[in-house]
């Protein structure tokens, strides 16, 4: 499972011109499932995400997490974060799990996300989405459950 953490200022999600999750403050993730992940890579994952520590304390040094800050997170399901391009220029998307394996495990997810505090808003799986948001630093983390990056 892969993730890009943005912190925003702002962001949204539109589907079909709704707006269908919007946050002030916090995190953008988008999240790729990867074949072969499981419930411990989503459970990992949000349990990472929920206490990164990317915004400033008092100091100016990044101390605190979205529970601190009292922030959100928006997800995204994203399953072009696997693609590979390495031969050729067209991306292939092996590595990404199929439809019914991901969006249980982007499900879950979320719901570790909410159990761990963390006020969750989100798009719609396997839908074409607009994301907009307002990257702020820009600060901008990849995250993945299962090795080094």
């Amino acid at each position: 499972m892969r993730a890009v953490v943005q912190r925003v200022s702002r962001a949204e999600v539109r589907v079909a011109n709704q707006v269908t999750g919007a946050i002030g403050a916090g995190a953008v993730v988008l999240l790729g499932v990867e074949t072969g992940d499981s419930t411990a890579d989503a459970q990992y994952l949000a349990a990472k995400i929920a206490g990164l520590r990317i915004w400033e304390d008092e100091s100016g040094k990044m101390n605190r997490g979205l529970a601190q800050i009292q922030g959100a997170a928006l997800v995204i399901s994203q399953f072009t974060l696997l693609g590979d391009v390495r031969r050729g220029l067209r991306p292939a998307f092996d590595r990404a799990a199929p439809a019914e394996v991901a969006q249980p495990l982007y499900e879950l997810f979320l719901t570790q996300l909410r159990a761990a505090g963390i006020q969750v808003e989100c798009g719609v799986f396997r839908a074409h989405m607009e994301v907009a948001l307002v990257n702020d630093g820009p600060v901008t983390i990849l995250l993945d459950s299962r090795k080094e990056i």
